[in-house]
């Protein structure tokens, strides 16, 4: 009897030590994890009681929370909810959370281990639980300026600023008002969820940052960049740039739009080629060089890395193995080269900063109510992409193309621009992806940007990119630069 006694015991007690470990584990490992599940309605009902710090750009908050006379206590707001949509994202009870409010949420509810003292002292003094402020890096009037250059259109614009990475503007349309998902009428909310949901132009996609596209003719930089720093081309090299390129192990050409040869010549320099934007140049270039230096160009601007974690970013691609037709396809950003409007203002922002690629940030700073600095990001490298040399060759040529080529409509009165357009095609069937990125001052650059839409309604080739890119590009520039 006594064995048996104390066989059950001795399993009571495994039992309990199980328990408490589990337990244990939970608190100290999955709190976090457990806390932020959208179906954990305790946990919801609590947050949606705490004064959540605002989002703000300078002194203005665009998104911050008000007093709420229903069973929540505050309720979250968005200032010029769609211009900023794609960056607050939303704080939603029955669909969580996106972008900062997803991403800076522990700083926001003032759950984070940074603001532990400031909880203490909330506790001690009998005050409700406050949120930290965020302060993002946008610049107001970029941000407006590329949300009402994409007006009508479907795509995405970021700026950054190339001697230290800050976002200054990213815009992308068609959007959606981020106040409608943060009610507290839940039926409403649900509607409005549902008809997002089923809306075709998927407002709610953050095209900036977390969808790649084919990047087409502004690939042609990093092609450009490779063959520069490979040592066998300079700016005037001839390169082969026929009306059809023969490619190996297929009979399918690679053709320039026009279907002539390059500025009147079949072996124009690489400045020329890039002026016209001339696929067959290029295609020449990338068989030449071939896809590992491709690739490893790509990479050192950013290619393969996610970047923007604040807006869950994703990473931009360069095919792992092309064959030589697929190089070639790929060396004018066609085939499976993919990128994101972000990747391409880095692209430009690297190339700017005379070759080095700043790592791209959108969190300023974090503060408590009280203005207490919790955090602060400072500007970081992220790959020398090319050298100084490399970079000034890539800038003549590129204002080349901004002041005699297919950029001219990227033009600043008074202010020297350099940048490249382009037109990516998926399929004969559908309307191609219209691009251009820059930057500006040439000498002095303060801003790069990228400009992308899709389902550039015109003529397929690179007027898509100059006529319908470009002057975005330019009101966006003229906004930071006050012009």
């Amino acid at each position: 009897m006594n064995a048996a006694i104390r066989k059950l015991a001795v399993a009571a007690m495994v039992l309990m030590l199980a328990l408490m470990a589990n337990s244990t584990y939970l608190q100290a490992f999955r709190s976090n994890e457990l806390n932020g599940r959208n179906d954990n309605k305790r946990v919801r009902d609590s947050q949606f009681s705490v004064d959540r710090g605002p989002i703000l750009i300078g002194n203005t908050a665009i998104a911050s929370s008000k007093p709420s006379d229903d069973r929540f206590k505050y309720q979250r707001t968005y200032a010029n909810g769609p211009v900023y949509a794609p960056v607050t994202g939303y704080y939603s009870y029955l669909f969580g959370r996106a972008g900062i409010e997803l991403n800076q949420n522990s700083e926001l509810n003032g759950s984070d281990p940074s603001l532990a003292f400031r909880r203490i002292i909330d506790v001690i003094s009998n005050r409700p639980q406050q949120g930290a402020s965020v302060s993002l890096t946008l610049n107001a009037a970029a941000q407006q300026a590329a949300y009402k250059g994409l007006a009508g259109k479907t795509g995405a614009v970021v700026a950054i600023e190339p001697k230290t990475g800050k976002v200054l503007a990213l815009a992308t349309t068609p959007s959606y008002d981020p106040n409608q998902l943060a009610g507290h009428d839940l039926s409403k909310v649900s509607e409005t969820w549902k008809k997002l949901s089923d809306d075709p132009a998927k407002p709610t996609l953050n095209r900036a940052a977390r969808e790649t596209y084919p990047p087409g003719s502004t690939f042609k930089l990093v092609t450009a960049a490779a063959a520069l720093s490979s040592g066998k081309y300079t700016p005037e090299t001839k390169v082969n740039s026929p009306a059809e390129l023969p490619l190996p192990q297929t009979t399918t050409p690679l053709v320039n739009e026009d279907r002539k040869n390059c500025g009147g010549s079949n072996n124009a320099t690489l400045t020329i080629a890039l002026r016209y934007s001339c696929n067959t140049a290029f295609g020449s270039v990338g068989l030449d060089i071939g896809a590992d230096a491709l690739r490893e160009q790509a990479a050192k601007f950013g290619f393969g890395e996610r970047q923007l974690p604040e807006l869950s970013g994703v990473a931009s691609a360069f095919p792992g193995d092309p064959n030589p037709p697929q190089t070639a396809q790929s060396a004018i950003g066609q085939f499976d080269v993919r990128a994101t409007p972000l990747q391409m203002a880095m692209v430009a922002a690297g190339i700017a900063n005379k070759g080095e690629v700043m790592k791209p940030y959108l969190v300023q700073s974090v503060k408590t109510a009280n203005l207490k600095t919790v955090s602060e990001t400072k500007p970081e490298s992220l790959h020398q992409a090319v050298t100084p040399e490399v970079a000034a060759q890539l800038t003549g040529m590129m204002i080349d193309v901004v002041k005699n080529g297919t950029g001219k409509k990227g033009q600043i009165d008074g202010i020297e621009v350099a940048g490249k357009t382009g037109t990516a095609q998926t399929s004969p069937e559908r309307p191609p992806f219209a691009w251009f990125t820059a930057f500006a001052p040439a000498n002095d650059p303060q801003i790069a940007v990228a400009v992308m839409i899709e389902s550039a309604d015109v003529a397929r080739n690179d007027i898509a990119g100059g006529a319908l890119a470009a002057p975005i590009s330019k009101a966006v520039m003229e906004a930071v630069l006050q012009r």
